[in-house]
């Protein structure tokens, strides 16, 4: 199969190459063209014709990678495949609410079997037939990747069940977590071959392929890439025991859009996130957010819906009407109460045939009255839990049977086999309640096929003697634990797991009046009717293309190894600081100004030793030294500690606790930058923050002269956070009076005097140097966190103060979004690029103290 990339390379010399359906386009910068795609950038920032102009005669499209083709496939019996579409499939029903505009090729496994030898026939005409791109793989490589990683290993720990014993779940086995790897990579080829990369988006679905956006994204980092996950994410304490929870963490977080069915399944997400990998996110106007080096990975919480357009007309076939009349006969004189699950361990089979039992028992006057109908559909995965469910569900039904019916009275019907459509919408139909009792469940849309059905039609109101003119009536009693749960909100929701709760919840659904029965139908049906799949699709369409909207502005640098690959996404203007450009504008220039951040800047963050080392000390010794340079340390911490730790800096200035205190130099006195006139709001702030600080284990309180800091670094991260947000509202309210700001940074809540920043201190600094006529031409300011970048703006917009011809140097600690126009990686870097410009003043000191010939 040759690659869209690929061929439009051929279009250039050749017009036999194919296009897969849509107009020629530009040749793909990022499919021809090896290196850091950012050099492009810059090369054609200024030019309209470059290669980021998008094509006007581009249609836009989406491909659409899941587990499954949406196609069904039959050999006939002269030897050859027929392949039809697979109605049912969700990835084929979505194309509703993309348009007519967005053409999309799926990307998946077939159901069935492909021989070698008929593999590239069958690829080629699927392609062409209905832009499909089958993913063979071989049989044993299949069986681990699904029956193995999937479904023994992902599937019961994403459904709460841990792996406590060899029968639970199974023991974590290196070789299916391989083959789940190498599966992804398969199909990441197989997106290759069909991907034009600056154009096309790729939506990927579900848990089996959560490492896809890696691969993705190594190959193009620009790529368009949207997940949505089908079950349900867990909390943060049992994803936390998966030996490779980080590697899918960090494979998801290289997507664009990462979409879930309830706010709990995301909640649980973004809890992992912060837990294990310290990445917190932000709700922007509404739009969750998680910032990522650099990239915003945004998160979307929607549940999908159903295709009411394909209920529908398999509801007019006549075959419906015939099981619905077949049925209507079969039921005559009794209620029917409804279950449809999966035979699996998780859909709480055997606890709803309990419950019938004990509704049985508890009230005698609905034996032979009241019918349960359980349809099991095959379960989807296999093994010993399996044949312990369907072990367990036909004992009970025999057990109930046996002690309740009579001749012409079945209390439990088990259909075990599998139904046609039309069949399993007879029995939605005919039913009086539907019961879905599932443990745990990503999303099912069960309760949603079900109301859709009782809306019913002409015909079927015919069949079953009701008033078309009267309004339908529906019940659902469904389990809390479901996704579809917290969207139908006339339903009764239940645990599960309580068998006379559920009981009582079956009887009070028989016993609702018949107007609160159409009353519930209504409001359900005007929800399931106006959230159908196809607003779903297009509702994530819209996020995704919102989310990728800023791709070609940012400059982009891939880092890391396998899985732990991630792409940093920059400003354009945004680079590494070349210790050789910083030397030579050092060495042209007169009149410097340097202004440095210490923890995280000149220590490296979190080391044992906060104190400086000789060589930091050094450096800055030599710095000050040099006539031309006014060198400040600036500091959040204590006056008392800075003057100790730079004794011997006798020239040095010190800024202490963001710019509170200032002393230019030894000799001289410390200043305040912001008049105080008194302190009395620590009266109140310091026994709110000792109230948090007992409540909190880990956390302390750091009183400064100026300010008093509420830290949880060493907290529960979570906890922690959530302490710190109602920390941030008790004070903001008691001292809403007084002249002080509340804030809040990573692990800390500080509350200090109005106007108090570092960014202050820089603005002194400078007007400073201006008042003695000492206009700067250099200015360096370095710093690692939020408050530094007060003193980069001030900087960035001080070009009163500064000499027309001044070298601007505002560098922040690591790649990531900032105010600075530089970075260094870490403190090392730093310290070895000061250490250029201390021997540039050396070298300059020697060079004017030896005579002149």
């Amino acid at each position: 199969m040759v690659s869209r990339s690929y061929s439009n390379l051929l279009d250039l010399t050749s017009c036999g190459s194919p296009t897969f359906g849509r107009e020629k386009k530009r040749l793909p910068r990022v499919a021809t063209v090896a290196g850091v795609l950012s050099e492009l950038d810059d090369e054609s920032s200024n030019n309209s014709v470059g290669s980021d102009t998008p094509s006007s005669v581009s249609q836009e499209r989406m491909i659409i990678v899941g587990n499954q083709l949406p196609l069904r496939a039959r050999r006939k019996d002269n030897g050859t495949w027929e392949f039809t579409w697979d109605e049912d499939s969700l990835l084929l029903q979505l194309q509703d609410g993309l348009g007519d505009d967005v053409e999309t090729i799926y990307i998946g496994c077939l159901k069935e079997e492909i021989e070698p030898s008929e593999q590239d026939d069958v690829a080629q005409y699927l392609l062409d037939t209905f832009k499909c791109v089958p993913t063979f793989l071989p049989p044993e490589l299949f069986s681990k990747f699904y029956h193995g990683f999937c479904k023994q290993h992902l599937w019961p720990l994403f459904h709460y069940m841990l792996p406590l014993s060899p029968d639970l779940g199974g023991r974590f086995d290196r070789s299916l977590w391989q083959a789940y790897v190498s599966v992804n990579k398969i199909f990441a080829d197989k997106v290759m071959e069909v991907i034009s990369p600056d154009d096309d988006f790729v939506w990927v679905h579900d848990y089996h392929l959560m490492v896809l956006p890696t691969f993705l994204r190594k190959r193009f980092n620009r790529v368009r890439l949207g997940f949505f996950l089908h079950s349900p994410f867990p909390s943060s304490e049992i994803y936390r025991t998966l030996p490779v929870r980080d590697e899918l963490l960090r494979a998801l977080l290289n997507s664009d859009l990462i979409g879930f069915h309830t706010f709990d399944y995301a909640r649980h997400f973004l809890s992992c996130c912060s837990r294990m990998l310290g990445i917190s996110y932000q709700s922007k106007r509404g739009y969750i957010g998680l910032e990522y080096y650099g990239r915003t990975v945004s998160i979307k919480i929607l549940p999908v819906g159903i295709h009411i357009g394909q209920l529908q007309s398999v509801m007019s076939l006549p075959e419906t009407e015939s099981k619905v009349a077949e049925l209507k006969s079969q039921f005559r004189d009794q209620t029917v109460l409804l279950g449809v699950d999966d035979m699996d361990i998780f859909k709480g089979i055997s606890l709803k045939l309990l419950a019938m039992e004990q509704l049985l028992l508890q009230h005698p006057d609905k034996r032979g009255r009241v019918v349960l109908v359980q349809i099991a559909n095959p379960a989807r995965g296999r093994g010993k839990d399996v044949q312990e469910v369907q072990s367990e569900t036909y004992a009970t039904v025999k057990r109930i049977n046996n002690t309740f019916g009579r001749p012409g009275y079945t209390p439990v019907v088990l259909i075990d086999r599998p139904l046609q459509s039309y069949e399993r919408i007879a029995y939605y139909v005919i039913a009086e309640c539907c019961l879905v009792t599932a443990v745990r469940d990503g999303m099912n849309l069960i309760p949603y096929e079900y109301i859709i059905c009782r809306q019913g039609s002409e015909k079927i109101d015919e069949i079953l003697g009701t008033d078309p003119l009267t309004q339908k009536r529906s019940m659902l009693v469904v389990s809390e634990f479901i996704g579809c749960s917290p969207s139908l909100s006339g339903a009764i929701r239940v645990n599960p797991w309580n068998i006379d709760a559920v009981a009582e919840a079956m009887d009070s659904a028989l016993m609702v009046p018949e107007a609160e029965k159409q009353m519930r139908h209504e409001k359900h049906y005007r929800y399931v009717s106006t959230h159908d799949v196809a607003y779903w699709a297009r509702s994530f369409l819209q996020d995704l293309e919102r989310a990728c909207r800023d791709h070609l502005r940012r400059r982009c640098w891939g880092i890391g190894f396998g899985l732990g690959f991630r792409v940093i996404a920059l400003d354009p203007n945004f680079r590494k600081l070349s210790v050789e450009h910083i030397v030579s504008a050092y060495k042209r220039t007169k009149h410097r100004a340097i202004l440095l951040d210490y923890d995280g800047t000149m220590v490296q963050p979190g080391s044992m030793s906060t104190t400086p080392n000789a060589e930091a000390v050094g450096i800055l010794n030599i710095l000050c030294r040099d006539t031309k340079n006014c060198v400040f340390i600036v500091s959040g911490r204590e006056r008392g500690t800075l003057t100790e730790w730079f004794s011997s800096c006798e020239r040095m200035g010190i800024a202490a606790e963001h710019g509170y205190f200032v002393r230019t130099n030894q000799n001289s006195e410390w200043e305040t930058c912001v008049p105080v006139p008194d302190f009395e709001w620590k009266q109140i702030a310091e026994p709110v923050m000792q109230l948090y600080m007992e409540t909190t284990d880990g956390s302390n309180i750091e009183a400064k002269e100026s300010a008093l800091v509420w830290n949880y670094e060493y907290a529960d991260r979570d906890f922690g956070s959530c302490q710190a947000k109602e920390l941030l509202d008790h004070l903001e309210s008691v001292l809403a009076n007084e002249p002080v700001s509340v804030k809040s940074s990573p692990n800390i809540v500080e509350v200090k005097p109005q106007g108090v920043s570092k960014g202050i201190v820089a603005e002194r600094l400078l007007s400073t140097m201006k008042q003695k006529g000492v206009i700067p031409d250099f200015v360096l300011c370095i710093g690692d966190d939020r408050s530094d970048e007060d003193m980069f703006g001030v900087i960035m917009n001080a070009r009163a103060s500064l000499s027309p011809v001044a070298e601007v140097f505002p560098c922040t600690v690591g790649q990531k979004p900032s105010k600075a126009k530089y970075y260094l990686e870490d403190t090392s870097e730093i310290l070895r690029m000061l250490q250029g410009l201390a021997n540039a003043s050396e070298h300059s000191t020697r060079t004017s103290s030896q005579p002149s010939n």
